[in-house]
């Protein structure tokens, strides 16, 4: 872009140089879409309000709702970025994200933000995304059952393809070890103190049997009486039975997860790896007495994780159904 005769006047001790330096900037600034918390402030006023009211029934009639969406958030962001990939359903140009390993037969919550975004297309239609309705669904779901809030950054756009093969090599499973871990968050630019943050997740949700047999039947690092416990419901062949990720506060954000690994009750093998003698002890020690502190190192990660964004030149759109792209 060229800098215009008005500016030039407007600007008149400025070289022309640094002028065309600083439209350029200004020009790549926009084409990149960063985010602001107030991105929907005139196109969209009611939009929280909107997504409160939506997921305060949801949380009302289900409490896992939250965890639903916590995880769909987390898995989407993972893959590309935060980009409304997770929802679209498969087509010939590409396969499903929905049954990529770490997702198929366990995710949950699409038909939820269905809802929520058909609430939101009848107050402002084609203008939010699937991804930034996620986006505040998921700080909603949190603050509704204790969690921390934290301010959440919005003009994302929906992506016009799904990623099966990136969602099935990017996405951490129940099975990693500490150094798997830290390597694939350390991919995504997240250190590993964001890593065991965003680990306390965990405070809410469930596991299916499967994710966790070895662990109850085989492990040694685990509490004889919890082990004990979960093998009545979880054979060692695996299961689709679901058991508590926290068995002290399953319903409540708080930071009981963390209390649980320090006494070796930590459900995933996943989980357990990051209070197992190994270099993220003291910061788990540090959350499991001081919930002050994970609510707030929790809160920084979520905004980090939330700022991923997608490839390059990816194209994107506002989705009118977030299953498939317009």
């Amino acid at each position: 872009m060229a800098p215009t005769s008005s500016t030039i006047h407007r600007f008149p001790q400025l070289p022309l140089l640094l002028l065309l330096l600083l439209l350029v900037s200004a020009t790549a600034l926009a084409s990149r879409g960063h985010l602001s918390p107030t991105f929907y402030s005139s196109t969209c006023p009611d939009l929280r309000r909107t997504v409160r009211s939506a997921m305060a029934e949801a949380v009302r009639q289900n409490p896992r709702n939250a965890a639903f969406l916590l995880r769909l958030f987390f898995h989407d962001c993972f893959v590309n970025g935060c980009d409304g990939s997770i929802f679209l359903d498969s087509t010939p140009a590409f396969a499903s994200e929905k049954f990529a390993i770490p997702n198929n037969n366990s995710a949950r919550g699409f038909e939820l933000i269905d809802a929520i975004k058909a609430r939101v297309e009848a107050a402002c239609p084609a203008t939010v995304s699937c991804a930034d309705v996620l986006a505040l669904a998921t700080q909603e779901g949190v603050d509704l059952l204790g969690g921390p809030t934290w301010t959440v950054e919005l003009g994302r756009r929906d992506s016009r393809a799904a990623f099966q093969a990136a969602a099935d090599e990017e996405i951490p499973l129940a099975f990693d070890d500490l150094k798997e871990l830290v390597a694939r968050f350390r991919a995504k630019g997240l250190s590993a103190r964001d890593m065991t943050a965003l680990s306390g997740a965990h405070t809410i949700g469930q596991a299916q049997c499967f994710t966790f047999a070895t662990r109850v039947h085989e492990a040694r690092n685990i509490d004889a009486d919890f082990a004990a416990r979960r093998r009545k419901n979880c054979p060692a062949s695996g299961s689709d039975a679901l058991a508590p990720l926290d068995s002290r506060t399953p319903y409540r954000f708080d930071n009981a997860f963390y209390r649980e690994l320090v006494a070796k009750r930590g459900l995933l093998h996943s989980d357990q790896e990051l209070f197992n003698g190994g270099s993220q002890d003291a910061r788990v020690r540090r959350y499991s007495t001081d919930a002050a502190a994970f609510s707030r190192d929790f809160a920084a990660a979520m905004v980090k994780m939330g700022a991923l964004r997608p490839s390059p030149g990816t194209k994107g759109e506002i989705r009118l159904k977030c299953n498939r792209i317009n």
